[in-house]
């Protein structure tokens, strides 16, 4: 299919989708239907459909929650935020594979992901796995392009190029949900799911084990390949146990991950002549946190962050065939502490001031050759106000960031970093329409990994600019049984000093550099659209990214200047379907991913598009007081083999069962 006719196509089924996905509204929010593999079973006897007042913000939003989330054929959070617009899921395959979220192509670094308002990106790499956060305790998942309508947040909110919020459920009442699963590939999954709620707390518990072979095969073709193989050491066994706790303002939330995973690597052949990596990782993930929030006096709000995270990872590999191949056996260990204090004053109805002072310390020691234990003082200070006055709204901020870094022998640390940084956004709504624009400035520091990784990192690295401009409109329209509507968001970034790792001239080494900037031009179209007849209920999402994102570093490389930049498609789109008829529900959900490049060495290193395709039939039965539901899940349904990294395939066609109880 030519561009055009794609293009074409997928702007036909955002005009006939009846609604965007925007900053609070959401399908299924309260329509009671069943996704059977949801933790907590539900069944209510009559649904209704009640117009809505419709959530306009100057953000440029995107959420699923509710029973729309859960009907998805979803497992991690990144299953979920691949089907929102100018999303890109950089996964390197199977259940066990690192999976990272990358937003207008500004870089995963650039992306804050945040659990109940609190911030859980890694301070050694600058992201964080979304494959190890599930969905079964998430009330709703959103993504904001700028900074959300909220007077009251951390400095930290302000200082991302994009942010995603990962929201609990606090329970209504008491219940109990066991889970089990049944997958392709030998993978085997249990989970329950305790929720209570006495004398104004409430919270839940969550646990889940799985265990998984993830021996997918695979076909790999290339200029100078053409084989079939099935992935091997792509094995991952973990735990995960987490619980929050609620009362009024305050919140809190504890968090355990553990996990043995085989890093099954590219597939490269080895001197045995097969595709093997030998590559085992373990990890320990924990952190607790807590918030309280407080408004006094009606014009005063005050709000309070703790949070500590302790992180371990072991990486090893051994390649016996192979006797020139050093083996490897590193140990990582991260801490952070984080504080934050927030203040707001309203001193008229139209006019919101706020000011935050948000405080972190890390510390990462490492057993690997030449290299320093490093510690990390993170200090973001901000001051905002909004203004709302009619149809009118406007804000704006002025950020203030300083890292400080040290090592334990007092010598080779980095420069301290001082930066500030504004962002100005405005919006007039009227009637259904809503029109907005915002610019934003931010700058992204240097990981601890650009910085002090052996023989690869560089301590005089700069940080990372980022200039942002949107301009977008919405349109919603709320009836008795039917909801819609539409936005469209045009934008443009442009990235300077981009941290890159590139070989040094005349050598096989291989540093973290500054390297020139891109330039970044698209179009985010989302739409979605909700109708309720009868015992009926229809739901249609949908989503088309169009950019251009290019290098302009230098002029006189003609190879590279001009041209789009790594992993950044030219077109994306999206087609999800919902329909439930009583206690029956179907989804079905549909993914282009256009052509990527994944090098500049040659024209002929590009990913080569794909379409996906996921289906997912669930059935609920009332027993008694019990709630039985069942769920059978088709994934990628037409066997595509396809690539987020080169070299990394993913699983083709595959299946999941899953049975649940409810009490």
């Amino acid at each position: 299919m030519s561009l055009r006719s794609m293009l074409a196509a997928a702007l036909t089924g955002a005009a006939l989708a009846v609604s965007a996905t925007s900053g609070g509204m959401a399908l299924g929010d309260g329509t009671g239907l069943l996704a059977a593999g949801a933790d907590s079973v539900r069944l209510l006897q009559e649904v209704t459909v009640a117009a809505r007042r419709s959530v306009r913000t100057m953000a440029t939003s995107q959420t699923l929650q509710g029973e729309e989330l859960r009907a998805l054929s979803s497992t991690s959070v990144a299953d979920a935020l691949k089907y929102f617009a100018g999303v890109q899921i950089k996964d390197y395959g199977g259940l066990g594979g690192l999976k990272t979220i990358n937003v207008r192509s500004l870089g995963a670094q650039h992306v804050g992901v945040y659990v109940d308002g609190i911030r859980i990106t890694n301070a050694q790499n600058g992201t964080v796995d979304l494959g190890k956060f599930s969905l079964s305790a998430m009330e709703s998942v959103s993504l904001f392009n700028a900074n959300k309508l909220d007077v009251c947040q951390s400095a930290s909110e302000f200082a991302s190029g994009a942010t995603v919020y990962l929201h609990t459920r606090r329970p209504a009442g008491d219940s109990l949900a066991v889970q089990v699963r049944r997958a392709s590939f030998t993978t085997f999954m249990a989970k329950v799911n305790a929720q209570f709620e006495r004398g104004g707390w409430s919270g839940f518990v969550d646990g889940e084990w799985t265990d998984s072979r993830g021996d997918y095969p695979f076909r790999y073709r290339s200029e100078h390949e053409d084989t079939v193989g099935r992935r091997t050491n792509s094995d991952i066994r973990y735990g995960r146990v987490e619980g929050a706790l609620f009362r009024g303002g305050f919140s809190s939330h504890i968090y355990y991950y553990d996990s043995e995973r085989g890093c099954p690597g590219g597939i490269v052949r080895r001197l045995s002549d097969k595709y093997v990596n030998v590559g085992r990782e373990w990890d320990r993930d924990f952190f607790v946190q807590a918030s309280y929030q407080a408004r006094f006096a009606e014009r005063h709000q005050v709000k309070l962050n703790a949070k500590y995270t302790n992180e371990y990872l072991r990486y090893c590999t051994d390649y016996p065939e192979n006797h020139n191949t050093a083996r490897v056996n590193n140990h990582y260990h991260q801490q952070d502490g984080y504080g934050a204090l927030c203040y707001a004053f309203a001193p008229w109805s139209w006019l919101s001031l706020s000011a935050s002072y948000d405080v972190r310390y890390s510390r990462l020691a490492a057993d690997l050759k030449k290299f320093d234990d490093v510690l990390r003082l993170d200090q973001k200070q901000v001051v905002a106000a909004q203004v709302s006055w009619r149809g009118l709204q406007a804000a704006a901020s002025l950020l203030h960031q300083h890292y400080r870094d040290a090592t334990l022998a007092h010598v080779g640390a980095a420069d301290p970093l001082d930066r500030w940084t504004p962002a100005v956004s405005a919006a007039y709504a009227w009637e259904g329409l809503t029109f907005r624009a915002w610019y934003k400035k931010i700058f992204r520091a240097p990981t601890l990994n650009d910085l002090y990784y052996t023989q690869v990192g560089n301590r005089n690295l700069k940080p990372e600019y980022t200039k942002q401009l949107n301009l977008g409109v919405e349109y919603h329209f709320d009836a008795p049984h039917w909801n819609a509507s539409v936005q469209i968001d045009a934008y443009q970034n442009r990235i300077e000093n981009r941290i890159v790792c590139l070989p040094l001239k005349g050598t096989y080494t291989w540093s973290m550099m500054n390297y020139g900037y891109t330039f970044c031009r698209g179009v985010n179209a989302t739409a979605q659209g909700r109708c309720q007849t009868g015992d009926w209920v229809f739901s249609l999402l949908t989503s088309l990214t169009w950019q251009r994102d290019v290098n302009r570093t230098d002029p006189e490389d003609v190879d590279t200047y001009d041209k789009p930049i790594c992993y950044a498609p030219t077109l994306s789109s999206g087609v999800t379907a919902i329909i439930g008829w009583r206690n029956l529900q179907l989804t079905t959900s549909y993914l282009y991913v256009g052509e990527r490049m994944w090098s500049y060495a040659d024209p002929e290193d590009v990913l080569e598009s794909y379409h996906n395709i996921d289906m997912k039939l669930s059935f609920t039965l009332p027993v008694g007081k019990t709630r039985w539901s069942a769920c059978l899940e088709v994934c990628d349904l037409l066997d595509v083999q396809y690539e987020h990294v080169p070299r990394y395939p993913m699983p083709g066609r595959n299946y999941k069962l899953t049975l649940s109880l409810g009490i």
